[in-house]
């Protein structure tokens, strides 16, 4: 069993068992049928990976790698809001007509800001900082502009990420850090393919930048299991685990706006059977 999957087995028992039902309150979710999509949830759920270890992907079912990639760097590298810039349909439900989710995601990490070393948007000031000033307490990133929430389809749920530069302990080498903020997780479709996006991130910013890559920390305030989620959950963690797959960076890209998904893989990956027709709250 990797150690991804003990952490998202115990998460899920946790929810189950110790979480609090939002059945009766007014919630904006909806079944695709109009009805109310409830959740059982937990607060305050903090989860550590050493990606220096092993490479968090979850093994009880599959996680699509290459896609999950795609869409990280439709945010962080293309800097797109729009969906015909991305190839899944994730997005399509938030879209308008001509393919928009407003002012989020991607827009916000293209917004240029003056800094005392000149014009940068987000990513630029990480990379800047991580090759300038691998020490500073302040290279991080935000999403959740409250200026422009009114003119976002979706409130940003991964809204920011904190990153911290290390000494290694074995060697003179300096190692990357991260902490990933999450208001909401929807557990079941979307928290190991987060974990996957960002270890990718933190990897890929660790090669770019002459790093080794250290821990990952997944901080989410609202951890939940939709209502008609749970007998799909309890399945899902009953069923037999297998080792952490390996992890493959191209080890050639050494400019973050050069990587695509087809630089990353996972070898030696066996899981259990995918789930069809997941229902999605909208």
């Amino acid at each position: 069993m990797s150690y991804a999957d003990q952490v998202f087995i115990s998460m899920c028992r946790d929810i189950l068992e110790n979480g609090v039902s939002t059945e009766g309150e007014k919630v904006r979710p909806k079944w695709e049928d109009g009805s109310s999509a409830y959740t059982i949830k937990r607060f305050g759920v903090v989860n550590r990976y050493n990606l220096a270890e092993e490479f968090p992907a979850i093994t009880l079912r599959r996680t699509y790698l290459k896609t999950c990639t795609d869409e990280l760097l439709w945010i962080w590298q293309r800097k797109s809001n729009n969906v015909h810039d991305l190839k899944g349909h994730i997005w399509d439900s938030w879209a308008d007509q001509d393919g928009s989710i407003g002012k989020a995601y991607g827009y916000q990490m293209g917004v240029k800001h003056q800094y005392a070393e000149g014009m940068m948007d987000q990513v630029d000031r990480v990379l800047y900082d991580l090759k300038h000033n691998p020490y500073s307490r302040r290279i991080m990133t935000n999403l959740y502009v409250h200026q422009d929430l009114h003119e976002m389809n979706l409130y940003p749920c991964a809204y920011s990420m904190t990153f911290n530069v290390t000494k290694s302990k074995q060697s003179d080498r300096l190692v990357l850090n991260g902490i990933l903020n999450q208001r909401s997780s929807d557990v079941l479709t979307a928290n190991n393919w987060n974990v996957c996006q960002y270890a990718v991130l933190m990897h890929m910013l660790a090669q770019v930048s002459d790093m080794d890559v250290g821990e990952f920390v997944h901080v989410i305030a609202d951890a939940h299991i939709y209502d008609r989620h749970i007998p799909i959950v309890r399945e899902l963690i009953e069923r037999p685990a297998y080792p952490a797959p390996k992890f493959w960076l191209n080890p050639e890209i050494r400019d973050f706006y050069q990587f695509t998904p087809d630089d990353v893989a996972l070898s030696d990956y066996q899981t259990g059977p995918q789930i069809e027709n997941i229902p999605v709250a909208v």
